[in-house]
């Protein structure tokens, strides 16, 4: 067979990419930019907004189980789709919602649809291609989420001249068509087109090459899976780390413009300007990742997202802000795609769907949680100071999780068991 000038793996990844640029655009960088509006138009508390941004979460997370399982059973095709419509629909409804239970009604929609069309299938469908290059190509994929983010002055223009409710009528019409598009190179694996993993034959591989830490050929089951270690502190440090994200994603653009004094466009260029360094975080993780130690990185990088907060929670004037952007950007980069490369370099591709399913249980609480807690403080000290406080101390703790978190052992199974006493 001959062999494309292209390697499917990396056109599997740009679509990626894309969809993941739209997502973040859209809802998880652009969810703060709509609260400001919705909260001048309704004002409802930053407890009830960031309660809905929470939500999001707390759906993703409990979706995942069967998400991964779907995954795993129907592939990444099918169930891209299918969230992409969901997603348009849910957005088409948001247009027209008048009530607190309606904005949280038709979130749990988009809520469903992001999850089934986003990260968690984007990432099952990219391991599956790439080994050695593995970190790389989750890095690239992921610069999709942070490009979407640095749009944020563009969607705060088309917000402020066209509203809100018309701005997302129009993207419900974006998504399903991109999406479906894109869901194309979702299918198969390299062994379905008669490719090597990472497009290279391993014969043309050089003798002195090694594999990254804690990479097998033994894939485990998510029932393996969670009997080890590593597993539990990998989650846990994920979870960490969003405690942070939440908190930024949800208050950022509230925080400038009602604490320091931002005007709304301002604020978007601040938001923007975190995604933009997120990519250099991005660059730097992913050709470091495929190199040195994953987990190294990952400790390092939650120190960073620490006193990233830390600044903007006491920031006295505009430079204390833009040291959080360089710090909060450049950790965020540099650590976000190694969560899934450790994963699947620890336990294997073939069940990686649930694997991941099962874990987002459990980061499903940093996503959720971040956002509220900070919500909640500010509401009740007036300030967003021991918010901020709080979850850059929670992020701070990831980096314990990540030290800790070495190779599981290969999972011994009734057959090896037999065998063993047999001999």
């Amino acid at each position: 067979m001959r062999r494309p000038r292209i390697f499917r793996g990396w056109k599997v990844v740009s679509a990626g990419g894309l969809i993941q640029a739209l997502q973040s655009a859209v809802l998880m960088q652009g969810f703060q930019h709509f609260a400001v509006l919705i909260e001048q138009d309704f004002g409802w508390s930053k407890t009830r907004i960031s309660s809905v941004f929470a939500l999001n979460r707390v759906e993703s997370g409990l979706l995942g189980p069967l998400h991964g399982w779907a995954l795993d059973r129907w592939g990444p095709k099918l169930v891209m789709r299918t969230g992409g419509v969901v997603m348009g629909i849910g957005f088409f409804l948001f247009s027209r919602m008048d009530t607190l239970f309606e904005f949280f009604a038709y979130f749990v929609i988009i809520a469903v649809g992001a999850s089934l069309s986003g990260f968690l299938t984007v990432t099952t469908a990219t391991v599956k291609w790439f080994e050695r290059r593995r970190a790389r190509a989750l890095a690239v994929s992921a610069t999709g989420f942070a490009i979407g983010g640095a749009c944020a002055p563009i969607l705060v223009w088309i917000l402020r001249t066209f509203g809100w409710r018309d701005t997302a009528a129009g993207i419900a019409v974006v998504l399903v068509v991109v999406i479906w598009a894109l869901a194309s190179y979702f299918d198969g694996a390299p062994h379905d087109y008669g490719l090597p993993v990472d497009g290279i034959n391993p014969e043309d591989l050089p003798v002195a090459e090694s594999r990254p830490e804690g990479v097998s050929d033994i894939s485990f089951t998510a029932k393996e899976a969670m009997r080890t270690r590593a597993f539990w502190l990998i989650s846990l440090g994920h979870t960490s780390a969003l405690f942070t994200v939440s908190a930024v994603l949800a208050h950022l653009s509230l925080a400038l413009t009602s604490e320091h004094g931002y005007s709304f466009q301002q604020a978007s260029f601040v938001a923007g300007a975190v995604p933009t360094i997120q990519l250099f975080g991005i660059g730097l993780g992913g050709w470091l990742g495929d190199k040195i130690n994953k987990r190294l990185i990952a400790s390092v990088a939650m120190l960073f997202h620490c006193v990233g907060l830390l600044m903007l929670a006491y920031a006295t004037g505009p430079l204390m802000i833009w040291m959080f952007v360089v710090a909060h950007g450049l950790a965020w980069g540099a650590r976000g795609p190694l969560m899934q490369a450790l994963r699947a370099d620890y336990f294997g591709t073939a069940n990686f769907g649930q694997i991941m399913g099962f874990s987002s249980l459990i980061v499903m609480i940093g996503m959720a949680s971040g956002a509220v807690i900070v919500g909640s403080l500010t509401d009740a000290t007036g300030s967003y100071r021991l918010g901020f406080t709080v979850v850059a101390l929670l992020a701070g703790l990831g980096t314990v999780f990540f030290v800790f978190a070495s190779p599981p052992k290969p999972p011994v199974r009734d057959g090896q068991v037999a065998a063993s006493a047999a001999t």
